[in-house]
């Protein structure tokens, strides 16, 4: 049985416990004392969170690209998952934890405060953001590229046949965050602006 599967058998004999934010979720589970899952679900993209004694403990991504684990997953939420909370065994949760345990606790409850928007917050410039991903000068086709600004995910793609990617975004410092067909992640500082439109990355 792989992970997935083991997930969708654990919330089959659980107690749903209602749709939330990432925010809502972190909130709800630390009053309650929560040991459960909760399953955020949007095309063939799947986030999974254990949670133990109301704190994030374990996170999993599965999409069609393969799966990822612990606190790599927490740097690819975008802010706007709806996540299935599930009541669970603490001997399942600690189970399923063990495989996708988060190291730094802080970051994922860091980014579910980042994720409430800013009211009012004057535009600074708005452009085209280029990126050409490279490995020993020559183009990756189909590599997974993100945007995150302030903990926040901005934009996902993937390179095209000459491994590049573009994201309409507003002008401002940024993270590149690459990661290749082999699960590797690659992050690059990056400062947009008008003078500053297209980069050229090696990993």
């Amino acid at each position: 049985m792989n992970i997935q599967e083991l997930i969708r058998t654990i919330e089959a004999r659980s107690t749903r416990l209602g749709t939330f934010t990432l925010p809502e979720l972190i909130s709800f589970a630390r009053s309650e004392n929560v040991n459960g899952m909760a399953v955020s679900v949007s095309g063939d993209r799947e986030f999974d969170l254990a949670l133990l004694d109301g704190e994030p403990e374990g996170a999993i991504l599965i999409d069609n690209k393969g799966t990822l684990f612990g606190d790599t997953v927490i740097l690819l939420l975008s802010g706007n998952e709806k996540f299935e909370l599930y009541e669970v065994r603490r001997d399942l949760v600690e189970s399923v934890s063990m495989g996708c345990h988060i190291l730094e606790k802080g970051r994922i409850c860091k980014t579910s405060r980042d994720l409430v928007p800013e009211i009012g917050k004057k535009n600074e410039g708005l452009g085209v953001l280029s990126v050409a991903v490279r490995r020993n000068g020559e183009p990756l086709n189909g590599v997974h590229v993100s945007f995150r600004k302030d903990l926040r995910i901005m934009g996902n793609d993937t390179t095209t046949h000459d491994g590049t990617v573009s994201f309409k975004l507003q002008y401002g410092r940024y993270d590149c965050i690459i990661r290749d067909r082999a699960m590797k992640i690659f992050t690059f500082p990056l400062i947009f602006d008008a003078g500053h439109t297209w980069f050229t990355l090696e990993i």
